[in-house]
C-alpha cells in the first residue's frame, strides 16, 4: 500500500487535471461548447436515450440537460423523438450532422493529445491509459453514488460550569 505522502501527491495531480480539461475545452468549436459536446459524446457513446439518462450520465440536473439538448437540438445534432413506451417522453438521437460534429471534437482532441503528448512513447500512452481506466473502476460510477468518505473526528470537550 502506498505512502501518505503517496496519497497527497496524487491527489494534488488529479487536482491539476483540471488544467487539462480546460486546455481540452479550449479547441472547442464556439458554436460547440462543452457542455453541447458533452451531449453529443455521451449520444455517440451510449446510443438513443431519454433525457432523464442523459441528465444522469451529465451528472447535472434536468434543467441543465434542457439547455444542453436544446442548444444542440437547434443546431440539428439530434432530434427528439416521441417515445413509443411514454409519449411524454422523448428520445434524444444523434442526426448525420450530429455525427459530423461529433467526429469534428474527436479529430480535435485527437489532434491535442498527439500535440501535448507528442514526447510520450506508445507505452507510456497505453500505460497512462491502462491507469486512468484502473483508477476509474477503483471508483466505480462516480456519477450515480455519493463519494464514500470518513465520517468526521469530533473532538469531545469537556465544559465546565461558569463561574458566578
Amino acid at each position: 500500500m502506498a505512502e501518505q505522502a503517496q496519497y497527497e501527491e496524487l491527489a494534488r495531480q488529479l487536482s491539476a487535471v483540471g488544467a487539462v480539461k480546460r486546455d481540452m475545452g479550449r479547441i472547442l468549436p464556439p458554436e460547440c461548447p462543452a457542455g453541447s459536446a458533452a451531449v453529443l459524446t455521451l449520444l455517440g457513446r451510449h446510443g438513443d436515450m431519454r433525457m432523464s439518462k442523459l441528465a444522469e450520465l451529465l451528472a447535472v440536473d434536468m434543467s441543465v440537460t434542457s439547455r444542453h439538448v436544446a442548444h444542440v437540438a437547434a443546431r440539428g445534432w439530434i432530434e427528439r423523438s416521441p417515445d413509443p413506451a411514454d409519449k411524454r417522453s422523448r428520445i434524444l438521437r444523434l442526426t448525420s450532422t450530429g455525427l459530423e460534429q461529433l467526429d469534428e471534437l474527436s479529430r480535435r482532441t485527437t489532434q491535442l493529445l498527439a500535440d501535448r503528448l507528442s514526447d510520450w512513447t506508445d507505452e507510456e500512452v497505453g500505460q497512462l491509459i491502462r491507469l486512468m481506466t484502473r483508477l476509474r473502476a477503483s471508483f466505480g460510477d462516480c456519477r450515480s453514488a455519493p463519494p464514500r468518505l470518513p465520517a468526521p473526528v469530533v473532538a469531545e470537550t469537556t465544559r465546565t460550569p461558569a463561574s458566578t
